[in-house]
């Protein structure tokens, strides 16, 4: 079926009387009749629900969608985006281990590789995306373990060559992962071009309604974690704390989310709540049409700023002059996504007194939901960066995030007209 209908009819079919939508099983437990069945469940030897720290029906529905929309074997859903990407990478990384980044993150995902990991043992390497394969091949060591990049990136909207990071990473044989939060799977597909694992943050455009926090990863299944189980000893040896249990041996192409699901869940939780992913479901029923009207007012308020004698510059990868273009051409030709980047002629100082002075668009940590928000992230999201590392991640200390909602677009471009305007009073 097509991406539209799968944002639909994916991960949930109902049976004669039962609910249209996936019913919320708010519970923390299940009964079972016997202590052998139970024994069973904490054996992994069956599936079943017994405890929702590691399973609910509620979540595996919504994670089954996930997953049917990415192209992947299977998924779990966390509680934040922030818990997938930490979980993606732990899973296959310990205490000496390295793994290499691209640069242009997040900033809390990039304080994550750049101070939380280091303190748990984990060295990160930090490359260009846009550096030749060769200069990123590099940064690989013996105990390199994954190569980590963003489809799209958050704040500077550059287009990862998803090919080009999947060769690198592969020819040194690890897995490569992607956050896909902003094109989601119905505008990339990044299985489809290579990348091994796929993280969200659920809680921007797959929810699109600011109302529930939530992360997810998505297994491809692809990785032949077997041909390097020295490499990867926790997926591929023994398990002592499930009597012996090999992940590859017994769960195959799933072994990699089903020992995060059972090892890690279970230290460390992090679940989504049932709750929460109800609302995702019905975030996801509409996905197709709310990044379809994204992307065609973004399109229209990049114009606008392109064009505008106050504007310095302004970067997204739908404006056929943006050097990203042929990238998102490439890997997104239905679009990329409603968020944007620019910056104003007058510094930093203007940029704060445009931002006070707007009246429909609003400030706010949030991005990529039905509301057109705006962040100025030297201020914000990155201000734990070094003015070093915000110019190493692309990000000028006047950059403006702009995430384009679902308002009518000329409402949206006389608000960033009177409070231009009004900045300059």
């Amino acid at each position: 079926m097509n991406i539209e209908t799968l944002c639909v009819q994916a991960g949930y079919d109902p049976g004669k009387g039962e609910p249209m939508q996936p019913p919320i099983t708010q519970s923390t437990t299940f009964k079972y009749e016997t202590s052998a069945q139970m024994g069973s469940l904490f054996d992994l030897e069956e599936s079943g629900y017994f405890y929702s720290r590691l399973a609910n029906p509620t979540v595996d529905r919504v994670a089954e969608q996930i997953a049917i929309l990415e192209g992947g074997v299977g998924a779990l859903l966390l509680s934040c985006g922030q818990n997938a990407n930490f979980l993606a990478c732990l899973n296959i990384c310990e205490a000496g281990d390295h793994m290499v980044s691209a640069i242009g993150l997040y900033g809390g995902t990039f304080n994550l590789f750049n101070t939380t990991f280091p303190k748990m043992g984990i060295e990160v390497t930090f490359v260009d995306q846009n550096a030749s394969e060769e200069e990123i091949a590099a940064a690989f060591r013996p105990n390199t373990k994954l190569l980590f990049g963003e489809t799209v990136t958050n704040p500077t909207v550059d287009v990862l060559d998803i090919e080009k990071f999947a060769r690198v990473a592969h020819a040194h044989g690890v897995p490569l992962i992607v956050d896909n939060t902003f094109p989601t799977p119905v505008n990339c597909r990044p299985i489809e071009w290579g990348a091994d694992i796929v993280t969200h943050s659920t809680t921007k455009y797959m929810d699109g309604h600011g109302v529930a926090i939530g992360g997810a990863i998505v297994d491809s299944g692809n990785f032949p974690w077997n041909h390097y189980a020295e490499r990867y000893p926790g997926l591929c040896t023994p398990d002592e704390s499930y009597h012996g249990l090999i992940y590859t041996d017994r769960f195959g192409k799933a072994a990699y989310i089903t020992k995060i699901n059972t090892q890690l869940m279970r230290d460390l939780g992090g679940v989504q709540s049932p709750q929460n992913a109800f609302y995702l479901h019905l975030g996801l029923q509409t996905l197709h049409l709310r990044m379809a009207r994204h992307c065609e007012s973004a399109l229209k308020v990049a114009r606008f700023l392109q064009a505008h004698p106050d504007v310095k510059w302004v970067s997204y990868p739908g404006l056929e002059s943006d050097s990203q273009h042929e990238a998102a051409q490439k890997y997104m030709p239905k679009g990329s996504c409603g968020v944007m980047a620019f910056a104003l002629k007058g510094g930093r100082d203007f940029a704060i007194k445009f931002m006070d002075s707007l009246r429909l668009i609003t400030i706010e940590t949030h991005v990529a939901d039905c509301h057109t928000c705006v962040l100025h992230p030297a201020s914000h999201t990155h201000r734990q960066l070094s003015d070093e590392q915000l110019r190493a991640a692309g990000v000028d200390p006047d950059l403006i995030r702009l995430s384009i909602g679902l308002e009518y677009a000329d409402d949206i471009l006389d608000d960033i007209q009177q409070a231009i305007d009004a900045a300059k009073k």
